[in-house]
């Protein structure tokens, strides 16, 4: 079992990275946190609860962290995932509330005490992940790893130069990326393919129960055709961890410009490592039939779990 903790903005592909997570036998999800991102705190938190219940998550504890940036912006993305975020998804609201405390104590008591254990799964801004960086330098030793979804090297997708979590609290990503781990970091550049086909979305429809959040939420945010459809980015850091050999990876130095008037959010990625240290290990290309075996058959173990 690999224990990871989930820190998120649900959001269409939180959701669906989340039921990945729920369906996968060989992980252990040892905590949800939530920050403020596709759409307010409030909402993505009670997501999260929602999610936590329908996925039949158990006592896996949900705790709310950071509303904003670490700078005064709000960039949000409801014209994306929709008012509630959760998009065309209507679930039945949780009846289980969030857990006390704030998510950048739950991180960083998580790590210590289960050091070399858990992996971080950050697929939102890196708002929670910075800030206990800040209070507890030594979280980057304790967790066994840190992978998240954000970032690209060729360009964005919330403006030409950066991509939304990024861009949604940029000094917060620049502090990640320089606290001295190997950021583990999926991209637009692999999670832009991994897109739902009406292949893919056939697979979806007979699922039970689970097909009520996959389906629309699948299609919400895009056309479904049989050669493509919307990307479901956040899958692909649970993916990751789950089998790392369904990309291929390369190491760079990583750098987020948090001043440029045109560029702020931008992950500035050079492959041309030298004699520096890389700091983030970028993942380049996807095996696409590979990831989608591995998804539909998460999600059909957990269908026939839930019903």
């Amino acid at each position: 079992m690999t224990k990871v903790l989930i820190d998120c903005d649900p959001g269409i592909d939180d959701a669906l990275a989340l039921a990945l997570a729920a369906g996968s036998p060989s992980l252990e999800i040892v905590g949800i946190t939530t920050v403020g991102g596709n759409v307010d705190l409030s909402m993505t938190t009670a997501n999260a609860l929602a999610l936590r219940e329908f996925l039949d998550l158990g006592d896996v504890p949900v705790t709310p962290g950071s509303a904003g940036a670490l700078l005064p912006q709000t960039v949000r993305a409801a014209h994306v995932h929709g008012e509630s975020g959760l998009g065309g998804a209507v679930l039945p609201a949780p009846v289980r509330d969030v857990s006390a405390g704030h998510a950048v104590d739950f991180i960083i008591d998580a790590l210590k005490a289960a050091p070399g254990e858990i992996t971080l799964i950050a697929v939102g801004p890196l708002t929670n992940i910075a800030l206990a960086v800040r209070r507890e330098p030594r979280i980057v030793e304790w967790a066994r790893d840190l992978v998240i979804m954000g970032g690209s090297y060729t360009r964005g997708n919330h403006n030409p130069a950066a991509e939304f979590n990024m861009l949604a609290d940029p000094e917060a990503a620049a502090i990640v990326f320089a606290a001295g781990w190997t950021v583990k970091q999926l991209g637009l550049d692999v999670t832009l393919s991994a897109v739902v086909t009406s292949a893919v979305l056939d697979r979806m429809r007979p699922l039970g129960r689970l097909s009520e959040l996959l389906v629309p939420a699948a299609q919400f945010y895009g056309m479904v055709t049989a050669e493509g459809g919307p990307a479901i980015h956040d899958a692909c850091a649970v993916a990751y961890v789950l089998d790392p050999s369904l990309f291929a990876a390369v190491p760079a130095v990583v750098n987020v410009e948090t001043a440029g008037t045109y560029t702020r959010g931008m992950t500035v990625t050079d492959f041309k490592v030298a004699d520096r240290r890389p700091n983030a290990l970028v993942t380049t290309s996807l095996d696409v039939k590979r990831f989608w075996d591995l998804v539909l058959g998460a999600y059909e173990g957990l269908a026939a779990r839930l019903g």
